[in-house]
């Protein structure tokens, strides 16, 4: 059974952190990129971050380059978004899935990130 179960979104202040937790079963990991995505209400996912399956490699949407920074954990199964000097703007559910074009249907809840101006 696939799960991806995502944590750690919260209420902060505008140049707050946070760090966002991802936890990945049932699915190849290893193998495939990884990403962070968010969506707001009757948008679609937007992808904000990506990493390689070795970790070799991450890209970053323009908005969030310079202060969010995507890890990955092979040996537990684990992706992790840290976001730093938050913006109101930065306000989404966040989900992780798999990068573009290995996205899976099925996914997460998704954690809540607000942040206020």
């Amino acid at each position: 059974q696939v799960q991806l179960v995502e944590s750690g979104g919260g209420v902060v202040h505008a140049g707050g952190s946070l760090r966002l937790s991802c936890a990945v079963r049932g699915i190849a990991f290893i193998a495939f990129p990884l990403s962070w995505y968010r969506k707001t209400p009757g948008k679609e996912h937007d992808v904000v971050a990506t990493i390689s399956g070795n970790s070799a490699s991450t890209n970053y949407a323009d908005s969030v380059r310079g202060r969010f920074t995507i890890s990955r954990d092979n040996a537990k199964n684990m992706v992790y978004l840290q976001m730093n000097m938050l913006k109101p703007e930065d306000t989404a559910m966040y989900f992780c899935n798999r990068g573009a074009p290995y996205i899976i249907p099925a996914w997460g809840e998704g954690t809540q990130v607000t942040v206020s101006s």
